[in-house]
């Protein structure tokens, strides 16, 4: 396209304005060549400007839809204008403050807390690409973080501005960002980015001031380096500092400050801790009261001493050294205050009132009176001697000055190393991230040394920026394979060769300051003399011969000369670094030592100690002495800063550079201001018109080919378009609308246009669009104007139709109405003569009517007239009559009245005669007397009953202790008869007792006698006071009274007696079970009796007796039968029932007690009598004297055991008896200290009887081994001695009479081998005993450790504890032992079945062999292997033998040591896919079936064992698998259903209520474990947000970010069960990377609902490839969730959890959504909205096919439902707000200003949001919901809802369930 037509009438352009730099005009005619004419926008003034040439034309300006672009590439005409605009339009309108510019980030300085540098806002950019969001520091930084994780390439960001523009805050939030996303798991790494963060205050404090342009500029440069570990963690930092500021700590020009440390130390001097550094208000102090603004807005130096305190404290700097860095600040504030004065020959010296310098002494230990002297005095040294010469006044000021900028260097230089040394780490650094903080490029009306290093420092920052955006570019074209020619841009080296060369001046500087004359105007001449017209970069100023100019990039800088020699040289006097060195406090002393600068690992590196020498700090050094006795550094401050500068650059030459550069938008300060002037000037500085220039020279503008397509498909044709070659169809368009080839390329996969080609083919676009819409509304327009004329003819019939239809219905209705008329008028007539006659015939009636009433009422008047009359008569006839009677009746009364007086008067008097007597008082008081002797007569039997029942209960116990007796004295045949006889004498002293109780009777009927006689007394006594009763009734009276109350009294007394009658009977039915008891414990012992007859009538033959265990056979192992256990417990049961729970709790473990040792004792009777067996002889010649001598022994042994048994069963008899004492003390009195000490004195019993069975087992085995040892040498002896003396006193020669010898010896021989087999017997079975021996003492010690342990419990519960504690032990005991017999019972049964196996065999071959089936029968009857009644009458071998089905109990059985493996192989090594197919839950059953084992055995560490491990097992598997979802949701179902069976089986009402009886019966018994329902609901809430951080994680790829590879097509899920899910969804594709499903997708046909790549793409730091993108649909996320339904379905998950898991991913879709919305301004449109709604309605469409809608998912929706309306609604009028804020409920203010913020134009049709109707809305909102409103931009990613497990029973049995054989549980035990 040629100029001319681009210049056309109507075109835009820019022209220059003083003022505002840039302004936008119009042209208004067609540019002809030499001049154009135009008119502003604003005024519309015309101008006509002079065009030499086709370059000199104004620049156009971009479509409006092009204007507020993010990136400033992405402009079609790049240039000065169009830049400058793009930011005013972003920074004023959208109050954008950040914009990128290809790679660099423009950030501009709001001079305003703005909410976007929240943690929300990391996470909401945290692995995001650095185009898809909204510019941002943020962005920066992740794109170097994401650079460093993927390349493991070091990263620098380089910050740079001029003072004010914001360097620190940026170098700041990036660091911070890093600490964020950059902070591992562990302490350490927590700690370490805390201390990367502490940082910035005390740099900030020290080296930070206020400045005209800046309140916290820095003063230095530095160089943050952060290190990271292969798991991107931070591990440490170190920074480097570059050329302090150090001239201000001395100056400060008017309205700027010193360094924030001196005001915040000034503001707490009157706080106690800062009193002896003698502080006063900043005003006080020369250093800081030279600027006149001690105070900065907003900011309060008290609390940023604080936060420095605490970052001090944090880097590990103590107490002590911090004490001492504020003293020597407040030393250098103090050295400010010291005065001088002038005194003769030119001298000076210190004031005489000054009483600064001995508090600088003080401060600093040194000697004051030293440093006086040498603060006016100078040595001068010769090659003879050292003079000391005075300095003059201003002299000594310098030095001063001089002297207190080296002490802040040098503690500056000190803080700096500490902060290093506390960042450092031991750890390997795998890589890094550098942030440069460096003053940007300065000029102003003097600049001086520090100008010019800052000045030269930009130029070689601006070199390597220049190259690395060369590079950049041409990699890009290299990559797409585009033919490019070689782009012109500046290079400044020639000018940075004019600094840094030979002879350059640095090296001129250098040259001149070792000169002892060298001064600033020399070396301007030597400047001039080099370069003078030699350089193009080097210049010399009209007027002035003492500066010079320099070229730089930016623009021309004036240096004046003078101080660049002094600086450069930064000299103090030595003497005054020998008085620091000396002083008395270590710390300042070794600031001044002469040392090399050491790196934090104590190692010296070259590039550390250039740049620690860039801050031209000075060190005292060794050299020849200089004039004046000064010191100099070996390097100058220049040649220091040169190196550490080249260092620099190789540092970030090796890394990859991310730049931002800080624009100033003002200098006043004011907040979103901006000055296009300044503006334009800091762009220029800093290198982003440059990057403009190098972009507009190549190829700014890229699109890829779809993106082309899809932008100007408008442009094509139908048979033009090829979508399978996209290519190819951009070729042809591009061919046909552009015809120069060099406008633009075709890449691989991009298309390349020239600047101003966008622009051109967008006017293209929407002048075909104009011409389609005119097109459209012809037709429309048309088609509008027939239908109207169609509506008005079809009207206008419709019309006459309807009048004419009108007029015909009139005529009918007059017709109608005038016959109705006449028809009314005949029917009115007729009416009213009808009415007329019933009016008259009426008014006859009623007149007749009231002349027949007259008539009839009259008669009626004379009848009752006549009626009334006769009643009058009666009645006074009749009232006369019967006045009549009653006078006579009166008369008649009267009479009897007087007769019968007379006759009372006699009687009375006869009566009081009689009265007087005694008899009729004995008459009164017989009923008295009979009552008091029934009641003492009841008394006397209730008392008699109950001494008989305290003379009872000492018998009582006798016959107890005398049962226990009979118990252990069942093996004494003779002993015991001896004791029957005595029991028969006792019943006979018993007897006796009872005669006495009769004639104790007697005495009491004697006794009653006396009573009688007495209280026969006692009533002549009351006869002699009959008559005191007679004169006082009243006494009387109260006597009843009183025997009222006695009576009741008596009734009182009568139901207590009728209680004790009760506890006697009580007391009677367990006296009759204690007898039962004994008649039990009597038919044994007659049994034993029977033993022992048997054993005492066996002959003493030679024949040994074979020992019969027949009769123990059926027995337990205890020697009770297995019934035995059953009936105790029952007999426990009623003593429960009979006695109450009180007193049954008391006695039922001492009589347990007794019953476990009355069977030890059957035991050791039964061992005994074994025992008694094995010693029998056979041997005839052994004596029997000898045999029942030792089984004599054995008896004896047997009976003082057997004592020592009932010694030890009464006195447990006696505890059991203290113990229901002690109880029954404590109810009666509630001293609780009477149990306590009952069982204190059970524990002395205790520990003594533990020691006297510890002497008896001594005294056991020393009897043992002397039994062994006597039978060894004496046993056998016995018999031979015998035989040798009948041997003596025979003849020989008889004795070999028929070979007798020969026979005896033989018979010897024999004898003596049985001997010796006896011995090996009796050994072996006192070995036995030693062994049963040690068992039994064993099984005492383990006893008695824990019935200390039971005591020791019962002596910390309270008394019903104990006595539910008590009832608790004995049924667990019963419980074991019923398991125990049932185990038992098993074992026989199986025996059993065995037996009749073999039994059914041996018959078959009786049969085979021609046996008769009767006599095997009788053989096997015989030999005790069956008896034939057991079996089938019609075939006894027919058969199995019928037995009942077992009866599963729900439970398995386990061992403790398969408790590892249980948990391994359910919890730990369990895979999700074992369950398929099986029941939802099974393995938290199986779980809890052996749970209720436990339980059932009431094994508590069992119990706390199982569920620990389990509990701990999940734990950690699932935090192992905590990205595989199918395992944290199958986790999660077992959880839960483990806490459903807790709550189900816990047998409390409100869980059981829906139980089945079955179900109940399962219910736990012994424990109480609602606080594990605790832990496992709380294990239930772990494992359901590790499920949906889980599922989250994969959902966030496909919301949000775009660019992340696909982690598969399902996150989290086995394969199998991916087979069984692809039925709900398609495959998706797994080596496509995703780009975001709710945002991007365009899913509605014909709807471009965001601008393409190509319009807001940007080029990166880091070339990246953009081929085979696939994208997410709204689809791919609705299949995600179908899968995560699916799964959890399958799982068996509860459906009310379900609802939550998914109400929560939809809170994260709108989170998620909403957020990068805000961010992201491209999406800010009405397409947008439009997009977003559809997808939204896909999203419920889903939750509606899947039943979900009830969940509260919907809800969660509503804010991007109410985004996607805001996006749509007009947005012009006051309507339109009021709408706004009706519909825009769940929205926050600021969501809502910041979204009409971004709001952009898609089309040119669309208009932009004007700020008015911005601030209209935002001003409504604030009135609407008032400033209690939480401001808010970002929704809360991270936030959850509560969550909650609905109780949810199951209604599988558990005795149904089974275990799978593959799970490997075959160590389970059904039950």
């Amino acid at each position: 396209m040629t100029t001319k037509e681009l210049y056309t009438k109507g075109a835009r352009v820019w022209v220059r304005d003083p003022e505002e730099v840039w302004v936008g005009a119009e042209v208004v005619k067609n540019y002809e060549g030499k001049q154009i004419v135009v008119a502003l926008e604003e005024g519309g003034e015309e101008k006509t400007l002079k065009v030499p040439s086709d370059k000199d034309l104004p620049p156009l300006r971009n479509p409006d839809i092009l204007v507020g672009e993010n990136d400033l590439t992405s402009l079609s005409y790049l240039h000065e204008p169009a830049v400058l605009y793009n930011l005013k339009v972003r920074f004023l309108q959208s109050q954008a403050i950040y914009t990128y510019c290809g790679i660099v980030l423009v950030a501009i300085n709001p001079y305003e807390e703005l909410p976007i540098y929240g943690n929300d806002i990391i996470y909401a950019y945290s692995g995001q690409n650095m185009g898809d969001m909204d510019p941002h520091v943020y962005a920066i930084a992740e794109e170097a973080y994401s650079k460093m994780c993927k390349f493991e390439q070091n990263q620098s960001i380089i910050v740079t501005g001029e003072s004010g523009a914001g360097k620190t805050v940026s170098a700041k939030y990036a660091m911070r960002y890093f600490a964020t996303v950059g902070g591992g798991s562990g302490e350490s790494e927590t700690h370490m980015e805390k201390r990367v963060l502490a940082s910035n205050p005390i740099m900030e404090a020290i080296g930070n001031a206020k400045t005209i342009r800046n309140d916290n500029s820095s003063r230095f440069g530095k160089y943050i380096q952060i290190g990271f570990n292969r798991q991107n963690t931070i591990i440490g930092a170190n920074m480097r500092t570059y050329l302090l500021e150090k001239s201000r700590v001395v100056f400060q020009a008017s309205e700027e400050r010193n360094y924030h440390i001196f005001y915040q130390l000034c503001s707490q001097h009157d706080q106690p801790e800062y009193k002896d550094l003698k502080l006063n208000d900043a005003d006080y102090f020369l250093y800081t009261n030279q600027g006149e603004s001690p105070v900065i807005d907003g900011v309060d130096d008290a609390d940023q001493l604080d936060d420095t305190k605490e970052a001090f404290s944090l880097l590990g700097i103590s107490e002590t050294h911090q004490t001492m860095i504020f003293r020597v600040l407040a030393a250098i504030l103090h050295f400010g205050n010291v005065d001088f004065i002038e005194t003769e020959n030119e001298g000076s010296k210190v004031s005489p009132e000054d009483d600064s310098l001995p508090i600088v002494a003080q401060l600093l230990g040194i000697d004051g009176s030293q440093m006086k002297k040498w603060l006016c005095n100078r040595k001068i040294a010769t090659v003879n001697e050292v003079m000391v010469k005075p300095l003059t006044k201003p002299q000594a000021f310098h030095s001063r000055d001089a002297l207190v900028k080296h002490i802040y260097a040098q503690i500056f230089d000190w803080i700096v190393d500490k902060i290093n040394f506390a960042l450092h780490t031991t750890q390997k650094e795998n890589s890094f991230i550098g942030v440069l903080d460096i003053y940007g490029f300065e000029m102003f009306d003097w600049n001086s040394f520090e100008q010019f290093c800052i000045n030269y420092a930009n130029e070689k920052l601006q070199q390597q920026f220049t190259q690395h955006v060369f590079k950049l570019e041409q990699e890009e074209y290299v990559r797409e394979q585009i033919e490019w020619s070689f782009i012109d841009f500046y290079d400044n080296q020639p000018c940075i060769d004019l600094i840094e060369s030979k002879l350059g001046i640095l090296d001129l500087l250098d040259e001149e300051c070792k000169m002892p004359k060298g001064n600033d105007a020399n070396w301007c001449l030597k400047l001039y003399d080099k370069h003078l017209e030699k350089s193009n970069h080097f210049a010399k100023p009209r007027t002035s011969r003492t500066a010079f100019i320099v070229l730089h990039f930016a623009d021309k800088v004036e240096y004046q000369v003078q101080g660049f020699l002094e600086k450069n040289r930064d000299m103090v006097i030595e003497d005054h670094l020998n008085i620091l060195k000396a002083s008395q406090f270590e710390f300042v002393a070794a600031l001044f030592r002469e040392k090399e600068p050491a790196s934090p690992t104590g190692k010296h590196t070259k590039d550390y100690n250039k740049a620690r020498s860039g801050r031209g700090s000075i060190r005292s050094m060794t050299g020849p002495p200089l004039k004046g006795g000064l010191k100099q550094h070996k390097q100058t401050v220049g040649s220091q800063f040169r190196d550490s500068l080249t260092s620099l650059m190789k540092t970030l030459n090796a890394t990859n550079p991310h730049y931002i550069r800080c624009i100033k938008p003002n200098d006043s300060k004011t907040a979103f201001e901006f000055e296009p002037k300044r503006a334009v000037e800091q762009l220029r500085a800093c290198g982003v018109l440059e990057t403009i220039r190098i972009s507009s020279a190549g190829y700014p503008s890229r699109w890829s080919y779809p993106e082309f397509f899809t932008r100007y498909r408008v442009l094509m044709r139908q048979k033009e378009i090829d979508k399978s070659n996209f290519k190819h169809t951009c070729e042809t368009v591009l061919n046909k609308y552009i015809n120069d080839d060099d406008k633009y390329q075709f890449g691989k996969t991009k298309i390349f246009f020239r600047a101003g080609q966008v622009a051109y083919l967008e006017k293209l676009r929407a002048d075909k669009l104009r011409d389609c819409c005119i097109l459209m509304q012809k037709i429309v327009r048309g088609w509008v104007a027939k239908r109207k004329y169609q509506k008005i003819k079809k009207s206008a019939l419709l019309l006459q139709c309807q009048i004419r239809g009108i007029l015909a219905r009139r005529l009918a209705n007059f017709l109608k109405r005038t016959k109705c008329a006449t028809k009314i008028q005949k029917m009115w007539r007729g009416f009213r003569q009808w009415r007329r006659y019933q009016r008259l015939r009426a008014l006859a009636i009623v007149a007749q009517s009231y002349a027949r009433g007259q008539k009839s009422r009259k008669i009626y008047r004379q009848l009752v007239r006549q009626v009334k009359a006769v009643i009058i008569q009666k009645h006074i006839r009749g009232w006369l009559a019967r006045r009549w009677y009653a006078g006579k009746r009166k008369q008649i009364i009267l009479v009897q009245c007087c007769i019968r007086r007379r006759r009372a008067r006699k009687e009375l008097k006869q009566l009081k005669i009689e009265a007087r007597s005694v008899e009729h008082y004995k008459k009164l008081t017989r009923g008295m007397e009979n009552k008091v002797i029934s009641l003492q007569q009841k008394l006397d039997e209730l008392n008699k009953e109950n001494k008989n029942f305290k003379e009872k209960a000492p018998k009582i116990q006798e016959l107890e202790a005398k049962v226990a007796t009979m118990k252990v004295l069942e093996t004494e045949a003779k002993t015991s008869t001896n004791k029957i006889t005595d029991l028969e004498e006792e019943i006979a002293r018993l007897r006796k007792e009872l005669e006495d109780t009769r004639k104790e009777k007697a005495s009491l009927e004697e006794d009653t006698a006396i009573y009688k006689a007495t209280q026969e007394q006692v009533v002549g006594m009351l006869k002699a006071e009959n008559t005191k009763l007679q004169e006082s009734l009243k006494e009387a009276e109260e006597k009843v009274y009183r025997l009222e109350e006695s009576q009741k009294n008596k009734e009182q007394k009568d139901m207590e007696n009728s209680q004790l009658a009760v506890d006697y009977e009580e007391e009677r039915a367990h006296h009759q079970k204690l007898l039962n008891d004994y008649s039990r414990l009597e038919q044994r012992y007659e049994n034993l009796q029977e033993e022992m007859r048997l054993l005492s009538s066996l002959p003493g033959n030679k024949v040994k007796r074979t020992p019969s265990n027949v009769s123990y056979d059926m027995k337990s192992d205890d020697g009770l039968h297995p019934n035995s256990a059953h009936r105790d417990t029952n007999e426990i049961d009623r003593d429960v029932l009979e006695q109450g729970d009180d007193k049954a709790g008391v006695e039922v473990s001492a009589f347990a007690k007794l019953q476990k040792r009355v069977r030890e004792l059957e035991q050791e009777n039964k061992r005994l009598y074994h025992d008694l067996e094995g010693l029998e002889t056979p041997l005839s010649s052994r004596s029997r004297s000898s045999s029942l001598t030792e089984i004599t022994d054995s008896e004896m042994t047997s009976v003082s055991k057997l004592k020592s048994y009932e010694d030890e069963n009464q006195k447990l008899r006696a505890e059991v008896l203290s113990l229901k004492e002690a109880f029954l003390h404590f109810e009666e009195t509630k001293d609780e200290n009477a149990p306590i000490r009952a069982l204190l004195n059970q524990v002395n019993v205790l520990n003594e009887e533990n020691e006297k069975h510890r002497h008896e087992v001594i005294n056991l085995k020393s009897k043992l081994a002397n039994t062994k040892r006597d039978r060894q040498t004496g046993g056998v002896s016995i018999g031979v001695s015998t035989d040798f003396e009948l041997f003596k006193k025979k003849d020989p020669e008889l004795l070999n009479e028929d070979g007798e010898l020969q026979i005896a010896y033989l018979s010897q021989k024999q004898t003596i081998q049985l001997l010796e087999k006896q011995l090996q017997a009796e050994r072996k079975n006192f070995s036995l005993q030693e062994n049963e021996l040690k068992e039994e003492l064993e099984r005492l010690q383990k006893d008695n450790h824990r019935q200390q342990k039971i005591i020791a419990q019962n002596l910390q519960a309270t008394p019903e504890t104990r006595t539910s504690a008590n009832l608790q032990h004995e049924i667990n005991r019963l419980t074991n032992e019923n398991l125990e017999l049932k185990e038992q019972m098993e074992t026989y049964e199986k025996e059993n079945r065995k037996l009749k196996k073999q039994l059914k065999l041996a018959a078959k071959r009786l049969q085979s062999r021609g046996v008769e089936l009767g006599l095997a029968r009788s053989d096997i009857s015989s030999s005790g292997m069956g008896t034939p009644e057991s079996y089938s009458t019609t075939s006894a071998f027919s058969g199995a033998v019928p037995r009942k089905d077992h009866v599963f109990m729900g439970m398995f059985a386990y061992k403790q040591e398969d408790e590892p493996k249980l948990v391994r192989n359910l919890v730990m090594d369990f895979k999700p896919q074992m369950a398929e197919g099986y029941l939802p839950g099974l393995p938290a059953y199986i779980i809890f079936m052996c749970l209720r084992h436990a339980d059932y055995t009431n094994d508590d560490m069992k119990v706390k064992s199982l569920l620990s491990g389990v509990v701990n097992g999940i734990k950690k598997t699932a935090k192992k698998r905590n990205d595989d979802f199918e395992s944290i949701a199958f986790f999660l179902v077992n959880t839960c259903r483990v806490m459903h069976n807790l709550k189900q089986y816990s047998g409390e009402e409100i869980f059981s209520s829906q139980n089945t009886n079955k179900q109940n019966g399962y219910c736990l018994r012994n424990f109480d474990l609602s606080e594990y329902r605790q832990v496992t609901n709380d294990l239930a809430v772990h494992i359901y947000q590790g499920m949906i951080r889980a599922m989250e994680k994969r959902l966030q790829t496909m919301i949000v970010s775009g660019m992340l590879y696909y982690a598969g097509p399902i996150v989290g899920i086995s394969k199998n069960s991916r087979s069984k899910i692809a039925k709900s969804r398609n495959k998706l594709d797994v080596d496509q990377p995703n780009v975001p499903g709710m945002l991007e997708h365009e899913g509605i046909a014909g709807v471009m609902s965001s601008k393409p790549m190509g319009m807001r793409g940007r080029t990166s730091s880091v070339s990246a490839d953009d081929d085979g993108q696939r994208r997410i649909t709204i689809d791919t996320i609705t299949k995600q969730l179908s899968i995560y339904l699916a799964v959890l379905h399958n799982q068996g998950l509860d459906p009310q959890i379900v609802m939550q898991v998914f109400k929560q991913l939809f809170y994260l879709i709108t989170a998620s959504t909403l957020n990068n919305l805000v961010l992201r301004k491209e999406m800010c449109h009405w397409s947008k909205g439009m997009q977003i709604r559809y997808n939204l309605s896909e999203l419920e469409e889903w939750l509606r096919s899947n039943r979900l809608m009830e969940s509260g998912a919907v809800e969660t929706l509503e804010p991007l439902v109410q985004v996607s309306q805001l996006l749509q609604v007009n947005k012009k009028s006051d309507q339109d707000i009021e709408s706004i804020c009706e519909l825009c409920t769940k929205l926050s203010t600021q969501q809502i200003v910041k979204i009409l913020n971004l709001y952009t134009p898609v089309n040119e049709f669309e208009s932009r949001v004007e700020a008015s109707f911005v601030r209209k809305v935002q001003e409504t909102l604030r009135k609407a919901r008032g400033d209690n409103e939480t401001q808010k931009l970002l929704m809360d990613t991270k936030f959850s809802f509560p969550v909650t497990f609905p109780y949810n029973p199951s209604s599988v049995e558990l005795d149904t369930i089974t275990i799978p054989e593959h799970w490997n549980l075959g160590f389970l035990e059904k039950v």
